[in-house]
């Protein structure tokens, strides 16, 4: 392979990554005309668009998608292979791209925070939205480094380590027809239910359960974070099943009731998620234990906090 060739891989490789030219210009510390200047040749090379326009953002074509799918992964060991193998977080200007609910940030994303300014001050975090399906295709295509959330099925491309189980409890306002006694499930299948589904998906755990039974409930609203929740539910008849972690805290329980829900319900598991190709990366390595610290460190002392009174 001639030079110029490996070249405009590579500049092929971070605008896949990227999915922009100008945030791939300054991944590469090139100008945002060098950039195009190569996507031209490529184009001309290649015999193909590459890329098309949609907003602000491009999409690649199917031939790109097809040519990524072959050359990703040597173009990462290869990169790895003539790189520094060391990383050192006081001198380190990286990016790392996490893909996270608001749980997690609010979980630990202060104490990340005020560790990075401590030991890597040039490191920048990025969190980005976490979907199951979504992240696990956004760390296939490198568009994160991370993720903390479910696993759905085994991938042999995706590494994960165990974090933490939640359980769920049910909740509710105070003062609503159904608190302060356990709940029949005629009675919470009748009721109005808030779900948090970060897809938009108004399917969850609870209705996977009631699809088994051959029984449904209603759906009356659904958000995609969980802080909004506490507020809706006090201003409501809605009830909604929550995880334990975020029941821990006293500004969530305020004017709320909790109570168990009229079936059992295995707990969920977090994990800590990355791609394989990030295995020796030793900048991954570095944060993945940091995370693997706090995220435990931080649900332990959630759930051993006393109840609030």
């Amino acid at each position: 392979m001639r030079t110029q060739e490996l070249q405009l891989l590579y500049i092929f490789d971070a605008i896949m990554t990227e999915r922009s030219i100008t945030r791939a210009a300054e991944r590469l510390a090139m100008t945002q005309p060098a950039v195009s200047n190569a996507v031209s040749r490529m184009r001309q090379i290649w015999n193909d668009p590459l890329f098309v326009r949609k907003g602000r953002n491009i999409e690649p074509t199917s031939y790109a998608l097809s040519l990524w799918d072959q050359v990703s992964e040597p173009m990462y060991t290869l990169t790895n292979a003539v790189s520094a193998t060391q990383f050192d977080p006081a001198s380190s200007k990286r990016t790392f791209r996490i893909a996270v609910t608001d749980v997690i940030t609010e979980m630990i994303w202060r104490q990340l925070i005020q560790l990075l300014e401590q030991e890597a001050p040039g490191v920048d975090l990025h969190a980005v939205p976490y979907t199951m399906e979504r992240t696990h295709q956004d760390l296939r295509e490198a568009h994160v480094d991370l993720a903390i959330g479910m696993l759905s099925h085994h991938d042999h491309s995706l590494r994960s380590t165990w974090l933490l189980e939640s359980g769920y409890a049910l909740a509710m306002r105070d003062d609503h027809p159904l608190a302060g006694r356990p709940i029949t499930l005629e009675e919470f299948t009748s009721a109005r239910h808030l779900l948090v589904s970060i897809s938009g998906d108004a399917h969850g755990f609870v209705d996977s359960y009631l699809d088994q039974k051959g029984l449904g409930r209603r759906i009356a609203a659904t958000v995609n974070h969980f802080s909004i929740v506490p507020q809706l539910l006090r201003e409501s008849d809605l009830i909604a099943a929550v995880p334990q972690l975020i029941t821990q805290d006293c500004g969530f329980l305020d004017g709320l009731w909790l109570g168990e829900l009229p079936f059992p319900v295995d707990p969920t598991s977090l994990y800590l998620i990355w791609h394989n190709r990030h295995d020796r990366d030793p900048g991954i390595v570095w944060l993945r234990g940091h995370l693997e610290t706090l995220m435990q460190a931080r649900g332990q002392e959630i759930m051993d906090q006393a109840p609030c009174g």
